[in-house]
């Protein structure tokens, strides 16, 4: 926070009253809501909250042992806010965007201590910044100006921020500056630098919200496959503990054909995060062959620090993807989990002494989701470049319980849901998402896509295994009843269908260097081949074969190995030959 250092933005004390927790109230403070405060003697981040009279509420980010009534209370007299500019990708942050490892570095050791605070970004580094305007151009708010490559794999492009008047270009520079030197001067009498501020609780503006038609590609099979989610959309990964969320998360972030990641690490353990850590900076990007972490926003906020600050690093984190997304960027923005945000306004709130909602959240739990979800979208940004922010918050039910008020509320507001189940988890079947609970409502609107980029009957496909499945959770519960061997020979064979479904399409390994991606084609590809099989096997049933010998055709076992063939083509054409071949041959 570069307010934070700022002592000329600091206005008159208060005087702490009380101290509840991260809850502090003070009185004589003249403030506005959400202006940022220096609370207690040490100076600890905190954020008024509410203003009743002569008492203001204050939530502090630290931990506020120790303080105590009568220390001073500063107001800095400016909103939460984060800094933007270059420097901000390939970097980790708490959830107020304080930058671990510069805090690492000044104070000496992994702990910190309270009160200790720095930039957003670094105000001393030099970047090369080239002008894509000249002068006498006239610029608007938002228009590019210049650019700088920030990363190997990202070029930072400076704008003018969308709070300028904008006017005709008067000077312009290129060069090595730091992000607060002066590139270009308008005729407005504003100045441009390569640095923005922006108050995390207010979206950005842009032009339009246009509805998305292009998926995210994650490379995994259940969800490009059976429930896509389109670049601009919402999803909500709900599931009980060991079922798999974070896994999923990870995969999505490593995978998904976004230009950027901003991974919101919120209220998790911290071995979860220290995994992304040291992964990403070793694994390729897909697109560009350079370390993934070059496109990737850290911001952890782990289970181990303050309560409050949860409440802000999800706030933090879809601001720093609205910034991208006004370059004209497609980010996915992971927020891992949104039950650890929902749990810290519970804290909150009964501090405040406010009327409980369902389980003790407050009433203003979905509204608080709907304001997070709702940034997310493909926009036609102010400057006329198209950008989006895909939004994919995992959800941590008590028990695995999806009628608890997070999951519930997040439900009505999400449009892609993909429910993960402990009993598949406990089978060992990753990803555990189940088929049948799960779904999603962009595929109607995904199918063009598909049908140009992948294959013509991509729908009619997908809806054949979905119809299989189907059947096969139906046949399930006679079963169980009465055994598979009293089942007519139809039905065996459609369960025997429906295990290679699950078996060889479904199940995907998130740790084998070839399972781990799955690109759409090589999804419709093993799709097809398990529908060669029934399609075969099903006329040779008609031809008088009995099922069990159509289960023993020596070909069939190779579907299980599809997914890890490197030749994956060749392998899926000459096995798809060889199951024609085998199976006719039974009559």
């Amino acid at each position: 926070m570069s307010q934070a250092q700022d002592t000329e933005t600091v206005q008159e004390d208060g005087v702490i009253e009380s101290v509840s927790g991260p809850v502090v109230t003070a009185t004589d403070l003249d403030a506005r809501m959400n202006d940022v405060v220096y609370v207690g003697t040490e100076g600890l981040m905190g954020e008024v909250i509410e203003i009743e009279g002569n008492i203001t509420t204050i939530q502090v980010y630290e931990e506020t042992s120790g303080v105590g009534p009568g220390e001073p209370v500063e107001n800095t007299g400016e909103p939460l806010s984060v800094d933007l500019g270059p420097g901000v990708l390939d970097a980790i942050y708490d959830g107020v965007q304080r930058p671990l490892d510069v805090l690492e570095e000044k104070m000496g050791t992994a702990f910190l201590d309270r009160g200790v605070d720095a930039p957003g970004i670094d105000f001393e580094t030099e970047w090369e910044f080239t002008p894509t305007v000249d002068v006498g151009d006239t610029v608007e708010a938002g228009d590019v100006v210049g650019e700088v490559p920030e990363t190997e794999s990202i070029t930072h492009k400076v704008m003018v921020p969308p709070d300028y008047e904008g006017g005709e270009i008067e000077s312009i520079e290129s060069g090595e500056f730091t992000v607060d030197e002066i590139i270009a001067e308008l005729s407005s009498g504003e100045s441009i630098t390569m640095h923005q501020e922006w108050p995390v609780r207010q979206a950005r503006p842009a032009d339009t919200k246009e509805t998305p038609t292009v998926p995210l590609v994650s490379g995994q099979r259940i969800l490009d496959g059976l429930f896509p989610i389109a670049k601009g959309g919402t999803a909500a990964i709900p599931g009980p503990f060991g079922s798999g969320k974070t896994v999923t998360q990870h995969q999505l972030a490593k995978w998904a054909d976004a230009d950027i990641v901003v991974y919101v690490g919120c209220g998790e353990r911290g071995n979860e995060m220290t995994e992304v850590i040291e992964d990403f900076p070793e694994l390729e990007d897909p697109k560009t062959g350079k370390p993934l972490m070059s496109r990737t926003c850290l911001i952890a906020n782990t289970s181990n620090m303050p309560v409050a600050a949860r409440e802000s690093c999800i706030y933090t984190g879809i601001t720093i993807a609205e910034y991208f997304r006004d370059m004209g960027y497609d980010v996915a923005l992971m927020a891992d989990s949104t039950s650890r945000w929902a749990e810290a306004m519970r804290e909150i709130s009964s501090r405040l002494e406010e009327m409980p909602g369902e389980e003790g959240y407050p009433a203003y739990l979905a509204a608080s989701l709907s304001e997070f979800y709702e940034r997310a979208g493909k926009f036609q940004n102010i400057n006329g470049t198209e950008g989006s922010v895909t939004a994919i918050g995992a959800v941590s039910p008590p028990g695995g319980d999806f009628s608890e008020p997070v999951t519930q509320n997040t439900l009505r507001i999400v449009k892609t849901f993909w429910a993960l189940d402990a009993d598949l988890a406990e089978r060992r079947h990753f990803p555990s998402i189940n088929w049948n609970e799960s779904y999603s409502l962009y595929r109607q609107q995904l199918d063009p896509w598909f049908r140009d980029n992948v294959a013509d009957d991509w729908p009619e496909v997908r809806q054949w295994a979905v119809d299989v499945l189907d059947e096969e959770d139906e046949l399930q519960e006679i079963v169980q009843l009465v055994g598979k061997d009293a089942l007519p020979e139809d039905q065996q064979l459609t369960l025997e269908v429906a295990r290679y479904l699950r078996e060889a399409w479904l199940q995907q390994n998130a740790f084998h260097d070839v399972d781990t991606y799955c690109e759409p084609k090589k999804t419709y590809r093993m799709l097809l081949a398990i529908r060669t099989f029934n399609d075969e096997a099903f006329d040779a049933l008609e031809a008088g074969v009995p099922v069990e010998e159509i289960q023993d055709v020596d070909a069939t076992p190779r579907l299980n190995r599809m997914n890890t063939s490197d030749e994956w083509n060749e392998f899926i054409d000459d096995l798809e030959s060889d199951l024609e071949e085998q199976i006719r041959s039974l009559y």
